[in-house]
């Protein structure tokens, strides 16, 4: 499966409801976690409207950070995780969910299911992830 097939499950997974913007990034990449995917559904589940209920982290960078570190096994993740942060922002204005969302200014910068693609992408990017 190449990246963008991953980012339209991801997103497909958001839009339809099925999963949260973390879980959603996660089950993108399943097949390259070992974790049965109903414990990577529990370990995403409090991530619903980013960290903190739309206060902090977008679920789905939070998603793309997780992922990164189980394909490396944690290594070098901190630096991944810098550099996804930077190339998510760029895609997407923000990181904060709330800004994402246009909370305080009713203006969106991007839709969840466009978040969930975009870090799915950058994690791609970033780790030179291929299929």
């Amino acid at each position: 499966m190449t990246i963008e097939e991953r980012a339209d499950l991801a997103a497909n997974l958001k839009a339809t409801g099925q999963c949260n913007c973390t879980q959603s990034v996660l089950k993108a990449f399943e097949d390259k976690i070992d974790i049965a995917p109903e414990e990577l559904s529990k370990l995403a589940a409090g991530f619903a409207a980013g960290m903190g209920c739309m206060e902090s982290t977008c679920g789905a960078l939070i998603g793309a950070v997780m992922t990164a570190g189980m394909l490396t096994d944690g290594k070098g993740t901190p630096r991944y995780s810098k550099e996804m942060v930077a190339k998510f922002n760029e895609k997407c204005g923000a990181t904060i969910c709330k800004d994402l969302k246009g909370i305080t200014t009713g203006q969106v910068l991007c839709e969840c299911p466009e978040c969930v693609r975009n870090a799915v992408l950058v994690l791609g990017e970033t780790l030179g992830v291929e299929d």
